[in-house]
């Protein structure tokens, strides 16, 4: 299983921990727990930034799953669809394109650090905003920070040009994505489903005006 590299500083300086503390252990026991509690948490990060194989679900006018996770909340209204994805730390991290489009910006927006199931964590967090255009309207992915989840990566960037099920970005520990798009769909999934990245079918297009 591959892992992504954002997880690399932290493998390496819980494996780091773990070799100092091995040529220490005669010097005191603690240096034996800090042994295999530098083990265990390479381990741990090794499994969070991991990057499983998928088999990308194919088919016309559906929208993927951008992320892994627990559905918190399904909303359509007359302006648009919106629907929070809630990922604990045993989920998979990495975010994808939900559709097929061309990425029209990524924005960065500073914001708090509060639990990411909280109500209005997607509204006051810190979060990266990307916004991916393509025949049938407007898509927006937004990666949200929540408690510990204190750094949002996007890997691309305005310009590119993506499939659905393409990697867009990580968020390091347990966290909120949204996906925004044109309320002219019919939802697929509720509240509470299990989502998967690039497989999990969130709503499909009816109809295309954009």
């Amino acid at each position: 299983m591959k892992i992504v590299k954002e997880g690399y500083p932290f493998i390496g300086g819980a494996l780091a921990l773990a070799v100092i503390s091995y040529f220490l252990c005669n010097v005191s026991f603690i240096f034996c727990i800090l042994l295999w509690l530098g083990i265990a948490l390479a381990l741990f990060c090794a499994y969070f930034f991991r990057d499983p194989k998928i088999t990308i679900t194919q088919g016309e006018n559906l929208v993927l799953s951008p992320c892994n996770g627990k559905v918190l909340e399904v909303k359509k209204d007359d302006k648009e669809i919106m629907i929070r994805v809630f990922l604990s730390v045993f989920d998979v991290h990495l975010q994808r394109s939900p559709i097929d489009g061309k990425v029209i910006s990524v924005e960065h927006k500073p914001g708090k650090f509060l639990n990411a199931a909280a109500p209005d964590a997607h509204i006051v967090n810190e979060q990266n905003i990307i916004t991916i255009e393509n025949e049938t309207g407007t898509y927006i992915v937004k990666q949200i920070a929540g408690l510990l989840a204190r750094r949002c990566v996007a890997w691309v960037k305005a310009g590119d040009v993506l499939k659905a099920g393409d990697k867009i970005g990580v968020i390091k520990f347990s966290s909120q994505v949204d996906l925004h798009m044109k309320p002219n769909a019919e939802i697929k999934i509720k509240e509470g489903d299990r989502v998967v990245s690039g497989v999990t079918i969130l709503a499909e297009l009816i109809g295309d005006k954009k």
